[in-house]
């Protein structure tokens, strides 16, 4: 009887993996219910669990889930690497990185689980040690093209750009080779010629979305290397219109959105702060994506007193904690309302308590989400003395720049031209907004001006964050440290001014992006 209640276990369980492995996750989740009602204790059952609820987004039942196969079998590697990518989710970096410790600490030698831990330290901003278990998995497996873009990813985050190009090496240029590897090397490696660009486009043209659009998106940029533009464009309006396709946007949730904060952070919430926690330490580099703020946060922390943490979500985190909002509500006004009440210095403090695994000493840390800018007048009422520096560049570059882009799952409007044009109005207008409310309280940078002329914007950045000069922020691009952005090749070079003005090649393919600027209020052709 006892065999026999086994084999139904291990049978349900059998169909619950290749359910989900199918994209079947509700099948898969009525058979970790049958399994556990005949065996509570199973830990392949928990673990199943815990991946149904990873592949739905559901954070909360996968940490429950995958903590019970910890609890259960302690050396379980692969249910504390999949916990801590969870706690990541969650915005919990320290209780991640104590999952990752015993993940690591049972050396696990299986390549899927390697790699997945290679995946969680990357997650926490750690480029090489996240590469030295991807190197493992890759020995381990080494017919694993998967395995080897992240291998190839972490080494261009590094910096090693050759390395990384060895690494795809064998498995691009196939008639079947994966996308997302064609896309990474193409990054990577400058064109010579459009040869290889028109292979990418062809197979773009056949395939599904989802390579589509990193096929598309490849030729894209081997076109813009050869001075192809026409091609170029098409590659990006075919690759754009990939990703949108399979991008879930929701343009009327975001103009509410925008809505709520100008009218929950008024004037009055501009005149009556509260006191906030007074650490000086953070700066907060903010704007749109594609702008130029890989290169300030490069010139800031090349500075002896600064350090990156990295693109952070711990300031939204915080304040869906403590306003208790981070189910949503249906009124933004509503969910906004609650943020205004949060307790700033309660803010400002839960913030630095969650930043405080992603810093390592320095008395400043930069904090490079660009998205913050929407929490502008929460961080100047949590952290009065922290420093935000805003990018500002031509609209048309700024929006061409993303839209040319692709991004893994944020900047959801970037993909048609009018969704795009119509975010950055929002943007632009949100950013006026704070400008009247809190004059003097953050920076405004030009890309344009600082790439034409470095040294006094530099220097007028570094007073701003007051701090004294040093000369080695004016050579940012030496820096050895790994940036994990679609910057990561740029950044490397000496400022230039190549990309002022690019959007221009494609005047007439753009005008429709350009008109519903102008329709919006927005100086289109402003630098």
């Amino acid at each position: 009887m006892r065999e026999s209640s086994a084999q139904t276990v291990g049978e349900a369980l059998r169909q619950g993996f290749e359910a989900l492995q199918q994209g079947r996750p509700k099948e898969a989740a009525a058979l970790c219910k049958k399994a556990l009602a005949l065996d509570p204790a199973r830990p392949e059952a928990h673990f199943l669990v815990g991946l149904v609820a990873q592949d739905t987004g559901d954070m909360q039942n996968a940490v429950r889930a995958f903590a019970s196969v910890a609890k259960i079998d302690p050396n379980h590697a692969a249910a504390w690497a999949h916990l801590a990518r969870a706690f990541i989710r969650l915005g919990q970096p320290a209780r991640a990185e104590s999952a990752i410790s015993k993940a690591c600490a049972l050396d696990p030698s299986d390549a899927p689980v390697a790699d997945l831990v290679g995946v969680v330290l990357s997650m926490l901003g750690d480029q090489r040690e996240a590469k030295k278990w991807y190197e493992r998995a890759c020995r381990a497996a080494p017919e694993s093209e998967a395995f080897a873009v992240n291998l190839a990813t972490a080494s261009m985050f590094l910096g090693r750009n050759e390395e990384a190009k060895e690494r795809l090496a064998p498995f691009i240029g196939r008639p079947h080779s994966g996308a997302q590897g064609e896309w990474l090397y193409s990054s990577i490696e400058r064109a010579k010629d459009s040869a290889r660009a028109e292979t990418l486009l062809a197979r773009a043209r056949t395939s599904e979305p989802g390579p589509a659009a990193f096929l598309a998106y490849a030729a894209g940029k081997e076109f813009e290397d050869c001075g192809a533009w026409p091609s170029a464009f098409e590659a990006f309006k075919i690759g754009a219109q990939a990703k949108r396709s399979i991008t879930d946007f929701d343009e009327g949730a975001e103009e509410k959105r925008f809505a709520a904060l100008k009218t929950v952070f008024s004037q009055s919430f501009a005149d009556d702060f509260s006191k906030g926690c007074d650490d000086p330490a953070p700066i907060f580099v903010v704007g749109q994506p594609r702008t130029g703020t890989t290169l300030i946060e490069r010139i800031i922390t090349s500075h002896s007193q600064v350090e990156s943490a990295g693109e952070l979500q711990q300031f939204r985190l915080s304040v869906s904690r403590l306003s208790q909002t981070g189910g949503g509500a249906a009124d933004p006004n509503e969910a906004i309302g609650k943020w205004a009440a949060v307790d700033p210095k309660a803010l400002g403090e839960e913030y630095l308590r969650v930043s405080a695994p992603m810093r390592t000493g320095a008395p400043h840390f930069v904090d490079k989400l660009p998205g913050n800018y929407l929490y502008i007048p929460l961080i100047l009422a949590a952290l009065p003395n922290a420093r935000i520096v805003h990018l500002t560049r031509n609209p048309m570059d700024a929006c061409f720049a993303s839209y040319k882009q692709l991004f893994a799952e944020a900047y959801l409007h970037s993909y048609d031209q009018g969704e795009m044009a119509r975010h950055f109005a929002r943007y632009w207008a949100l950013m006026n907004e704070w400008r009247r409310r809190f004059p003097g309280r953050f920076l405004d940078v030009s890309y344009e001006e600082t790439v034409s002329d470095l040294e006094p914007n530099a220097r007028r950045l570094i007073d701003f964050l007051g701090l004294p000069w040093e000369d080695a922020c004016l050579r940012f691009y030496e820096q050895e440290g790994p940036v994990a952005t679609a910057s990561a090749v740029q950044v490397r070079e000496k400022p230039h001014t190549r990309s002022i003005g690019r959007w221009r090649r494609y005047a007439q393919e753009l005008e429709p992006m350009r008109a519903e600027l102008i329709r919006c209020g927005v100086p289109a052709d402003a630098p």
